[in-house]
């Protein structure tokens, strides 16, 4: 719950900062492409966050119906090892891995 309020506060301000970067005020190429770049970088930031902020909730559902630590690929009990650097986990290392490397 902590971790969710952090990411509501980390979300308004990325929406603040990104909302300061005007690109019409800018009076050359490069410093119009600059500014550019940052407004995106920021709003590319908020995109990550709310990303972990539904993935935080996703968790908090699995607490309700006591899935919390049950890995949503194969059934297995999630690590507590895992569950303390990521809380939100919803898969074991080895499916997360799997996953991952399917991805790529």
């Amino acid at each position: 719950m902590e971790r969710k309020q952090e990411l509501k506060h980390q979300l308004s301000e990325f929406y603040s900062e990104s909302k300061e970067v005007e690109t019409g005020i800018v009076q050359d190429f490069g410093d119009e492409a600059e500014s550019s770049y940052t407004k995106e970088f920021l709003l590319s930031l908020s995109d990550t966050e709310r990303k972990k902020l539904a993935l935080i909730d996703q968790a908090l559902k699995r607490v309700e119906t006591a899935e919390f630590s049950i890995c949503q690929s194969c059934g297995v009990k999630i690590s507590k090892k895992r569950l303390n650097v990521v809380p939100w986990a919803a898969l074991c290392i080895v499916c997360q891995q799997k996953e991952e490397e399917e991805a790529s």
